[in-house]
């Protein structure tokens, strides 16, 4: 049954207490705001009760939780709480510290949700618990383009389910198959994540960077000892490899032997294991998710595929997906993780629970370029520089955007914050550190100089959306950087080829007219820019274009390792004077790093306490 008012209805959208805590607010089906907690608190993958997130939504619609009609929380608790029972049962007595560690806060808050909800919220109206996979379908479908869609959710677990596929049409949802826990094709990648010295829930995504540098060696023993893989893309895990049932790590001894040795240390050296170990469970996932996508093509006939949960970010499985052909046209949800899961809950109360119809046009999704966050005024801006002295320049007009393409033009790194944050964990052009991609020193002086983390790790190119064609292997759009493609042959330089180098060597060559964004596979993780979602970083790419006829830039998130994307100017600020950025664009005001009075502050040992 719709609902009939002539007052907007506003529905909030909250997940929270694993990580990635977030919170969204839709009125009358439209996307308000949607941020992140870590944002805020500023501690990485933040799991606690998003405050601050709920505080910024309400603020950006200008009303107060009395205004709100449904909450909707992105799971169902006792559900959960089901699984995590059951499984110490089955088996027990193994498992028992872990059980004993979640039981305090499950019997203490978790367990009693909706009430400590309500009075984290002042709400006393209706509260609502789609199923975690619910809530990941509506994120994928209800703001795509699409009348008509099949899903496919792949994440670590929600209550039960790992995985799951269905159909979308018009205002209606409905999931028609699962995998089970502990069978989790994400639980399984982040083993070999923590097996390869990375934070699980987070280095995920290093993995998928470190794997070119590898060979599949061993795919075939992950094939034949670890997980049996069915023609329709199911699976089945051997759990006697693994721990993360019954214990507080990922894998256990029989893992480590059968690859030869212990997890790797974090910050100790990545070896060639390491990466043929990555290389190996990539090429894994990447044949899961296409089988998986190969059936669900066969059985809905659907033209149009929707993803979501935390392996549709594998950006480089989503590209194979799209190689494929089988689907015409494929949507992701920008925040595809446990964030994510708030905006699904919102819109799957709003379509499916409330009845409102859903009006699309097939090209054009509901997300708005996912610019869902803060974002600051020039008033706000200048403001902010006279109050701290900062030494600045403002630019009116076009003339901003002919000064940032001559700063990228001369190797300077940018720090840019415009326009609303973004709502997910890509950088966007809103909150990004931009470069040039042309030049082949740029990957390292970024990764090592600039961000502090491993030298092995790719940045992304931003490109024109008309030109991207011309420079990469890439069928459709890719506003939201969660396609990897190829680049094209055109822009390669064939010596690159014949080199002999392994390893991070490989870092060495220079394999395109575009290096600092080539990776050594000659891929890249792509994002097309229009001109209407974000005209302002359009502008500066097409600058940089008529300037020296490349269009394409370096386009990394606004942050250093550890530390979340920045959110608040205060943030870009304290992130530029720590690192060895060159410049700090704040709208249309040019900070210059020599110009500052504060820089002999920021030395070696505030950059070494943001660091631990």
């Amino acid at each position: 049954m719709a609902f009939e008012s002539k007052k907007p209805v506003y529905i909030l959208g909250i997940s929270a207490y694993y990580h990635d805590s977030a919170a969204c607010l839709v009125s009358n089906g439209k996307i308000v705001a949607a941020a992140q907690e870590e944002r805020f608190t500023r501690k990485k993958h933040d799991a606690s009760f998003p405050s601050c997130s709920v505080a910024f939504c309400l603020k950006q619609a200008g009303i107060s939780m009395e205004d709100v009609n449904y909450v909707g929380f992105y799971e169902k608790p006792f559900l959960k709480f089901e699984r995590l029972l059951l499984t110490y049962l089955n088996f027990a007595p193994w498992g028992l510290q872990s059980f004993l560690m979640s039981m305090p806060s499950w019997l203490k808050e978790k367990i009693f949700l909706k009430d400590m909800i309500s009075k984290e919220l002042g709400f006393s109206g209706e509260i609502l618990f789609p199923e975690h996979h619910e809530s990941h379908a509506a994120s994928a479908f209800f703001p795509s383009p699409f009348e008509k869609a099949a899903i496919l959710t792949m994440d670590g677990v929600g209550e039960w389910t790992t995985t799951s596929f269905g159909l979308g049409e018009g205002n209606n949802i409905s999931l028609d198959a699962e995998i089970r826990f502990p069978h989790s094709l994400g639980l399984l990648y982040s083993a070999f994540t923590y097996y390869c010295g990375f934070r699980v829930n987070s280095g995920e995504y290093k993995l998928m960077g470190l794997a070119p540098y590898g060979q599949p060696r061993y795919a075939d023993i992950i094939r034949q000892e670890i997980i049996d893989i069915k023609p329709d893309g199911s699976f089945h895990l051997n759990m006697s490899y693994f721990n993360y049932c019954t214990g507080l790590t990922m894998t256990n001894d029989k893992f480590h032997r059968l690859f030869g040795r212990a997890p790797r240390s974090p910050d100790t050296v990545i070896t060639q294991l390491d990466m043929d170990i990555a290389r190996s469970i990539q090429e894994v996932t990447e044949e899961i998710v296409i089988k998986m996508a190969d059936h669900v093509h066969e059985l809905t006939g659907c033209k149009n595929l929707c993803l979501a949960g935390g392996v549709a970010l594998n950006c480089v499985g989503n590209g194979k997906i799209m190689e494929r052909g089988r689907f015409k046209n494929i949507w992701i949800q920008p925040a595809a993780g446990d964030a994510g899961g708030a905006l699904g809950a919102a819109l799957f109360i709003w379509y499916q629970y409330l009845g409102n119809s859903r009006q699309v046009d097939g090209k054009n999704d509901l997300q708005e370029g996912s610019y869902l966050g803060p974002g600051y005024s020039k008033v706000e801006v200048e403001g902010f520089l006279k109050a701290r002295g900062i030494s600045y320049s403002r630019f009116e007009g076009d003339q901003i955007f002919d000064k940032i393409a001559e700063l990228i033009d001369q190797e300077k790194v940018i720090g840019l914050v415009q326009g609303r944050m973004e709502f997910g964990p890509r950088a966007l052009g809103a909150r990004s550190i931009i470069g040039d991609a042309r030049s082949s020193k740029m990957q390292e002086e970024m990764n090592v100089r600039i961000k502090f983390r491993e030298s092995f790790r790719p940045f992304a190119p931003s490109v024109l959306y008309e030109k991207a064609r011309e420079y990469f292997e890439l069928s459709s759009e890719s506003p939201y950087m969660l396609l990897v493609a190829q680049v094209k042959e055109s822009q390669i330089d064939a010596d690159s080829r014949k080199s002999t180098l392994t390893g991070i060597e490989r870092l060495k060559v220079t394999r395109s007219t575009i290096p600092a964004i080539t990776h050594v596979d000659y891929s890249a993780r792509v994002q097309t820019v229009d001109n209407k979602s974000n005209p302002f970083f359009y502008k500066i790419i097409e600058a940089f274009y008529k300037r020296t006829g490349c269009p394409v830039i370096i386009n990394t998130s606004f942050n250093i390792r550890g530390e979340p994307i920045v959110c608040s100017l205060e943030d870009a600020y304290r992130c530029f004077m720590c690192t060895n950025m060159d410049y700090l664009v704040l709208d249309h005001f040019v900070l210059d790093k020599n110009q500052q009075p504060d820089r002999e502050k920021y030395n070696k040992e505030q950059i070494s306490q943001i660091l631990d």
